[in-house]
């Protein structure tokens, strides 16, 4: 995999997703030939979230969308699991709560957005309010055309406020979701996963293609970047995710903040206690 830019969508670029090969793999023949460098990158992960979580000046938030058995929890579990838990949290995005109706459709977002020196992962994100809403004629189209700039501002006061913002689309075929729906139905570890509207909303591919092709148009930024990240192959999926976290965040330039006490001074009565 020679450059991550392949994946990035450029600002005002008009998104088309059958121009994407979501089973692309880079020069990886195999699982197996990509395992040293899949390891190199989840240590890399691990350094550089110590680095952010003891400066405290950043913090990144990433959210992730896929269609259903895109691999979101994949990630998380794969890549981001690579992470210290104690700087790192996973905010679900589900169905809204009537207290979060109650509210504009960014405010759980704001609650859910990193402190500096944390890491936060979007399962799914803010990004529902212009793709299942629109699919399913939630609101009017008057409302959800609106928040495509609503979401461009959002995202820019974050990154205004040192949090880096990337976003990934996991990016899976038709044929693909059904094998994995296939694998859930014969797994019964996986039973629990199933639900009803796995079959349902596969009547709506097209429409949530169009819906997350002018999401990807409309709000991929210079501060705010979406990436398309071929994830047929599950192993290349938290490759590629793993390496354009990791190329982010040393863009960062992180130092360890300086100590707040003597060293010295305590190097000395640390020998001078190790001698008695």
């Amino acid at each position: 995999m020679k450059s991550i830019e392949r994946f990035k969508i450029p600002p005002g670029s008009k998104v088309r997703l059958k121009d994407f090969d979501p089973s692309f793999k880079g020069g990886h023949k195999s699982h197996e030939a990509a395992a040293k460098e899949i390891d190199h990158y989840q240590q890399k992960l691990r350094a550089l979230q110590d680095l952010l979580y003891g400066e405290r000046r950043h913090s990144l938030l990433i959210c992730l969308q896929a269609m259903d058995t895109g691999g979101k929890d994949g990630v998380i579990n794969h890549v981001l699991g690579a992470m210290n838990p104690q700087g790192c949290r996973v905010a679900p995005f589900k169905e809204p709560s009537a207290e979060e109706l109650a509210h504009d459709f960014l405010w759980r977002a704001h609650k859910a957005a990193p402190a500096r020196g944390e890491v936060v992962i979007f399962n799914r994100s803010h990004y529902e309010d212009v793709l299942v809403v629109r699919v399913h004629n939630l609101v009017p189209k008057s409302v959800w055309s609106r928040r495509y700039d609503q979401i461009n501002a959002f995202e820019q006061e974050l990154v205004a406020n040192s949090t880096q913002v990337l976003k990934f689309f996991l990016h899976i075929s038709a044929g693909e979701q059904l094998k994995r729906f296939k694998q859930r139905l014969d797994d019964p570890a996986k039973h629990w996963k199933i639900s009803e509207s796995d079959y349902k909303e596969r009547a709506y591919w097209d429409k949530y293609v169009e819906a997350y092709e002018d999401a990807l148009s409309r709000c991929s930024t210079a501060h705010a970047p979406w990436f398309v990240i071929p994830a047929n192959h599950k192993w290349f999926r938290n490759l590629a995710v793993a390496r354009i976290v990791v190329e982010h965040l040393e863009a960062l330039k992180m130092k360890y903040p300086a100590p707040t006490v003597d060293i010295e001074h305590i190097r000395r009565e640390y020998h001078a206690a190790k001698k008695k």
